[in-house]
């Protein structure tokens, strides 16, 4: 792809850009405080869209501020009978096994809640008869666009759901007093700790 044909004028959009408007959810961010000069989209790989915007920082002066674009994901802590489940997966990214919260991207017209059922039920053979949302936030924001909701599940009954071919990994359930400990045993993830921190602090642990 020519990254001239995704420029616009500055004053265009970032949402009017083609990268943008092909029915995939994304993480948009919000309007500019600092004057965006330029948007420039370099790379479209369908699961994340990465470029820069040349922006007028405060003293006058241009720079080119790279970002890459993911869509949003949930996060699920998923409480039953004194336990929280897991999953163990591999990770070719970072070359190592951990033990993680069930996720995923959230799917158009998806909310939170919604999205954390059915990742949780495709990663666990568990469906909830609850969720709750317990916060949304931006991750990594020195270089990634990519909001997080973390929602918490209750009330788990098995189900049949066909996992995703691309998918491997092994469902895992720890007792709630060890689960902090557990995920803080490296490797661990920034998700899964953030996670049970949070269903923690709100009471759910």
């Amino acid at each position: 792809r020519d990254p001239a044909v995704d420029r616009r004028d500055p004053a265009s959009d970032l949402r009017d850009l083609p990268a943008f408007t092909d029915g995939r959810t994304h993480s948009l961010p919000g309007e500019p405080e600092w004057p965006v000069r330029e948007v420039v989209v370099e790379y479209d790989e369908g699961w994340f869209v990465g470029g820069y915007d040349r922006v007028e920082q405060p003293d006058g002066t241009e720079k080119r501020y790279y970002w890459a674009e993911l869509s949003p994901a949930t996060v699920v802590i998923a409480v039953a009978d004194g336990d929280v489940l897991f999953v163990e997966q591999y990770r070719p990214t970072v070359r190592n096994t951990q033990l993680e919260l069930p996720a995923g991207i959230v799917e158009p017209g998806e909310t939170y809640a919604e999205a954390g059922a059915r990742e949780l039920a495709e990663e666990t053979g568990f469906t909830p008869d609850s969720t709750a949302l317990l916060q949304e936030v931006w991750c990594s924001t020195g270089v990634l666009r990519h909001r997080r909701g973390y929602v918490v599940a209750e009330g788990l009954e098995p189900v049949d759901v066909e996992a995703d071919s691309n998918e491997f990994l092994e469902p895992r359930a720890v007792p709630i007093d060890e689960a902090l400990s557990v995920a803080r045993s490296p490797p661990t993830n920034d998700a899964t700790l953030e996670g049970l921190l949070l269903a923690e602090r709100d009471g759910f642990l």
